[in-house]
């Protein structure tokens, strides 16, 4: 507080403490600024107001008119400029709002180790749910209809025969599907990296970008109150950050990789940014890096084509000298029927999954090193080789000209994942924005991304 801060605040704190205390401090700050704005304009009425007063007795009778007229001119102007002034003042508290409430900023380590258990968690169910029961539920049946043949009558033995021949041929169907998942795994793992990109936030007409106002001895941004952090276009702090995940994959020797358009351009279609953008504040891609299996770094990765017909972009990375293999894609509509069998690679929940598959152990390590720093984090887990991506497997429900409908469980970053088929072969790109397992999900047709790789 001696040295000139608003607020104190000890660590830990509460992010809704931290965003109360931010709102707070705008909000008292926009109405010391509102009362100083009032006073310099009643100043300015009221001198314009000693002008008319001087002309008026100096010629009455012919400036009556006019100078009435100017002090409602100068009036009316006064109550216009404080009324922009005030909208601006609510426009800016409003996007500033919005940013503290999609920007996480630092992790502790406890709460990166429950996020990260809690999706584990959530993923071994919606698996769970997904194959083995189906199984488990087949052979059981199997063991009974054996059981009541081995002591049926020979009248009632064919029937039940027919109906052990039909569990028996969806078990073979079960485990040729696995098998298939299997193959892919092995082949293609490697192939699909994860994609983390970092959003700042630059005024449109100034070109400045959004930074902390400052930063305490310990690392963390000066807060209010309310333990909100303090934001500014002009602060000393660094730069405002959002960090967003997907979900890609190599389909070209020359580093080519398909993702989604909100992948690439998170502000696309995003409700939750449309009010920056509408209000002079603007996302601006700071960095964008792929992550692949085995690779015990990121590299550097730049948008080269976007589709303005479906959810798709290309984007591309120098993977020269590292032995990544392209993905097969699927000619035209080849093997998309509905009712068929896929396997969905991908990274859901994005860092939460890939942590809670470290271990308790390695994950304090990691937690430890990179002090929750998104970015030190992706690179102490490629360094440690821990990135890989998660399989489910599901069916397709139904086939339209622009998305696959399918049942493989998915979750938020795992958009821009390829979907296969029992060929092995990619015939869509995962883009469903769902946020838990289970449901429903969709995938746009390959041939869309395809397009995009033509000169």
């Amino acid at each position: 507080l001696d040295l000139g801060a608003d607020d104190v605040l000890s660590l830990p704190f509460d992010s809704h403490e931290l965003l109360a205390r931010v709102r707070s401090q705008l909000q008292n700050k926009y109405i010391a600024d509102e009362f100083r704005e009032r006073l310099r304009l009643a100043e300015e009425n009221r001198n314009a107001t000693q002008q008319v007063v001087t002309a008026v007795n100096e010629e009455r009778r012919t400036l009556r008119f006019g100078g009435l007229a100017t002090v409602a001119v100068l009036i009316v102007a006064g109550l216009v400029s404080f009324f922009f002034y005030r909208r601006t003042q609510e426009q800016n508290t409003r996007v500033y709002a919005a940013i503290t409430r999609l920007q996480t900023g630092v992790l502790t380590e406890q709460r990166l180790m429950e996020r990260s258990r809690r999706a584990l968690e959530d993923a071994e169910r919606g698996q769970s749910r997904a194959s083995d029961p189906q199984k488990l539920q087949l052979q059981k049946k199997s063991e009974d209809l054996r059981s009541q043949i081995a002591i049926s009558k020979p009248e009632n033995a064919s029937a039940l025969q027919n109906q052990l021949t039909a569990v028996e041929s969806r078990l073979q169907k079960l485990e040729t599907e696995g098998k298939v998942a299997q193959t892919i795994i092995q082949s293609y793992e490697p192939s699909v990296c994860l994609i983390h990109v970092v959003l700042a936030f630059r005024e449109h007409t100034t070109g400045l970008r959004l930074h902390y106002v400052g930063m305490t001895s310990s690392g963390e941004p000066t807060t209010d109150e309310h333990s909100n952090p303090l934001l500014s276009l002009t602060g000393n702090g660094p730069e405002v950050h959002l960090d967003v995940f997907g979900t890609g994959f190599l389909t070209s020797a020359g580093g080519q990789i398909f993702t989604n358009h909100h992948v690439a351009e998170p502000w696309w279609q995003n409700d939750e940014l449309k009010e920056m953008l509408d209000q002079g504040l603007e996302p601006v891609i700071a960095e964008m890096a792929a992550y692949f299996p085995g690779v015990p770094h990121g590299i550097a990765i730049n948008t080269e084509k976007i589709s303005s017909a479906a959810d798709v972009a290309v984007v591309k990375g120098n993977i020269s000298e590292l032995g990544i293999k392209q993905i097969a894609l699927a000619d035209g509509r080849h093997g998309v029927v509905s009712g068929g069998p896929i396997v969905l690679l991908g990274y859901p929940t994005a860092l939460d999954a890939i942590l809670a598959r470290a271990g308790a152990e390695m994950l304090q390590s990691i937690a430890t090193a990179s002090k929750g720093d998104p970015k030190q984090v992706m690179e102490e887990l490629a360094r440690r080789k821990l990135i890989r991506p998660i399989t489910t497997q599901g069916h397709i429900g139904d086939v339209l000209p622009d998305k696959i409908v399918y049942d493989a469980q998915t979750t938020s970053g795992g958009s821009g994942g390829p979907l296969f088929n029992n060929e092995g072969k990619v015939i869509g790109i995962n883009f469903a924005m769902v946020r838990e397992f289970g449901g429903s999900n969709f995938a746009i047709p390959v041939g869309y991304g395809k397009s995009l790789l033509k000169p």
